[in-house]
């Protein structure tokens, strides 16, 4: 089964570093939103979707993916995220609702703390500086794992 990861990383690379950190567990490709066409995602039997939060929402390349892809139905895509304010529900709700929209079956979830220096937050050095630090990528990691076994590497199924 193969797994693909779109993803977003601008300022400081705190996306990329736990994208990677997945990637390798998952032996994922690893493809920014604006580099891939809505086709090429029917290849994959996992989708993951991420970046940093932007205002409390996911960057805007990836609804733009989102919004291009035909129906998903049955799909498997997981969100992941790293931000300065770490509210993982309030921070992916949009994009859970837009990849549901679309048929996906979001089968998993994972933020971190990032070093956030948006804004005024600049001028004080920011939020979270040296995250995402090994401890969250290992974190990472073990998500990959569970979502792994779950949906890349099933149990089979138990004869009666």
């Amino acid at each position: 089964m193969r797994a693909l990861i779109v993803y977003v990383s601008i300022h400081h690379r705190n996306t990329e570093k736990i994208a990677k950190a997945m990637a390798e567990v998952l032996g994922a490709d690893l493809v920014k939103p604006w580099k891939t066409e809505p086709n090429e995602l029917m290849e994959y039997d996992l989708i993951g979707f991420g970046s940093g939060i932007y205002w409390w929402r996911h960057h805007w390349g990836l609804f733009k993916l989102v919004e291009s892809l035909p129906r998903m139905d049955g799909k498997k895509a997981f969100i992941f995220s790293t931000a300065g304010m770490n509210i993982r529900w309030y921070n992916h709700r949009k994009l859970k609702k837009a990849l549901r929209e679309k048929g996906f079956e979001v089968v998993g979830e994972f933020s971190c703390r990032g070093w956030d220096t948006n804004g005024w937050l600049a001028k004080i050095g920011g939020l979270n500086k040296g995250h995402p630090n090994e401890r969250d990528a290992a974190e990472a990691r073990r998500f990959a794992e569970r979502l792994k076994a779950k949906v890349l590497n099933p149990p089979a199924p138990k004869s009666r």
